[in-house]
């Protein structure tokens, strides 16, 4: 089974395909006119706009959702592994994979607003649901479904759980089928609460475990200011190939950083649209420039507070191909969270295990919490009439695979998680490149309105974009409700 795995994923994410998600990112930059730089303004106020209703989320609850989802152990883990890997050098490539991806970012998550349901009284929007609208192949949106169900309720959750679970261990001695237990509780606890109960504790749990987080890496920063010019000439010199001791490391590097960038902010892999479906707007591209924000503060602020922790203290192994050490500061310690729990021990001694483990508990556990929201999104996708008992297996099914990764080697968690990202972001990329005219068309719009000193509202019809039944029969209804 491990060895079918890392074969799936030698395809997955091999050279030609992390070129080609760096190509459709790019594209989608030029085509938007690098709205992410362009719209940045708007991005931030949008943020704190709109609100919730008994349909929906408020924006900002939905950027919460989508951040829960985005920030996880990726931000932690998967930063040290592509340091492990692709060197210094691989920061810069998830620094690129942001930026670029945040337009990636701003379609998919349009195309989830433009073509929404209203299904038992929620809204409920995603690849799944632009696929067969927009495009009119049901058989691929189904495809995507189960595809999602698959990476969000079996294949990813374990990825979490087990980070959570050795960062515990590390910490305290809690043995990973303990903290396992306690995951499926707090879990269930969540989940059974239904929409309203993961949105509330996803604004209230993400903006604070990302402050706290981004605060304590600013202090080190600070405590070991005279690193600076050192620490980034090592990670652009070693991105580029011109560092002396990781040259040799430059496809590695942008290997390891778009992998790794993209499993951690989740730009094109249609994860974010989910969320970004159930907010309350009055127009898509609201949205869509909101959860283009999120990119920027899963990658360019969480993932760069661990990377400058873990290389402005040096406590960092890097992997040669050949499997000899560039560099092996943290000898006999495998890649992950260890690498920044000591980093802030060697600043703050006796703080950094116990600090990570806590941080990583949060990050992780509102990342299964968003896990567990995009595949009960795709049950009511395949299940529309009666989804009842459906849910009540997946819920079974999600904390029974968060225990299972738990208490499974990080090897094969990864592996797994790696295989499921894998698969939606492709089904997802396809989809998204063929639909980007809505996309684009959506976003002239509101720039036009804008111009004209209004507060953009949607208009399918006036715009020739099909199959937005949403707006065509239901906003007018609940328009009362947005603010």
């Amino acid at each position: 089974m491990e060895g079918f795995v890392t074969s799936l994923n030698g395809i997955l994410w091999s050279n030609p395909v992390i070129y080609t998600l760096l190509g459709v990112g790019l594209l989608f930059s030029i085509l938007t006119r690098f709205l992410q730089v362009r719209h940045i303004k708007d991005m931030i106020l949008l943020m704190f706009q709109g609100k919730s209703s008994e349909a929906g989320v408020s924006s900002f609850q939905a950027l919460s959702i989508a951040l829960s989802g985005r920030v996880g152990t990726g931000n932690i883990a998967g930063v040290a592994t592509a340091i492990a890997f692709g060197g210094p050098g691989a920061v810069f490539w998830m620094w690129a994979i942001a930026f670029i991806g945040a337009s990636s970012a701003f379609v998919e998550s349009t195309l989830a607003q433009i073509y929404k349901a209203k299904q038992d009284g929620q809204y409920r929007g995603g690849p799944a649901y632009y696929i067969e609208k927009g495009i009119g192949w049901k058989w691929f949106a189904v495809l995507f479904a189960f595809a999602a169900l698959i990476a969000m309720a079996v294949l990813m959750p374990g990825v979490q759980a087990n980070s959570i679970a050795l960062g515990i261990k590390n910490a305290f001695g809690i043995q990973p089928a303990i903290t396992g237990l306690g995951i499926v509780l707090l879990l269930g606890f969540i989940i059974f609460g239904g929409t309203k109960r993961i949105a509330n504790a996803a604004q209230l749990i993400v903006p604070f475990m990302a402050l706290g987080y981004i605060l304590l890496s600013v202090i080190i920063v600070i405590m070991n200011i005279t690193e600076l010019p050192d620490v980034i000439a090592l990670i652009f010199k070693s991105a580029f190939g011109v560092d002396s001791a990781f040259g040799g490391l430059i496809g590695m590097a942008i290997s390891w950083g778009v992998k790794r960038g993209i499993y951690s902010n989740e730009a094109g892999q249609g994860t974010g649209a989910h969320p970004a479906a159930a907010a309350e707007v009055s127009h898509p591209a609201k949205q869509g420039l909101v959860q283009a924000f999120s990119v920027y503060i899963d990658t360019l602020f969480v993932c760069s507070a661990t990377a400058f922790m873990i290389l402005f203290t040096g406590m960092y192994n890097t992997q040669a191909e050949d499997g000899s050490f560039i560099a092996n500061n943290l000898k006999g310690m495998e890649a992950g969270p260890g690498f920044t729990q000591a980093a802030i021990d060697s600043v703050i001694p006796g703080f950094g295990a116990g600090f990570v483990a806590i941080a990583l508990f949060f990050f992780a556990f509102t990342t299964i919490m968003a896990y567990y929201y995009i595949a009960e999104t795709n049950i009511t996708y395949l299940f529309r009439r009666d989804s009842k008992w459906t849910t009540l297996l997946l819920k079974i099914v999600i904390m029974a695979s968060s225990f299972y990764g738990a208490v499974k080697t990080a090897k094969v968690a990864w592996a797994l998680g790696d295989a499921g990202l894998g698969i939606m972001v492709w089904l997802n990329v396809i989809a998204i490149l063929i639909l980007a005219k809505p996309a684009l068309v959506t976003l002239k719009d509101y720039e036009r309105q804008k111009k004209q000193g209004l507060d953009p509202v949607f208009n399918p019809k006036a715009l020739g974009i099909k199959n937005a039944s949403y707006w065509e029969k239901e906003f007018t209804v609940d328009k009362k409700n947005i603010s």
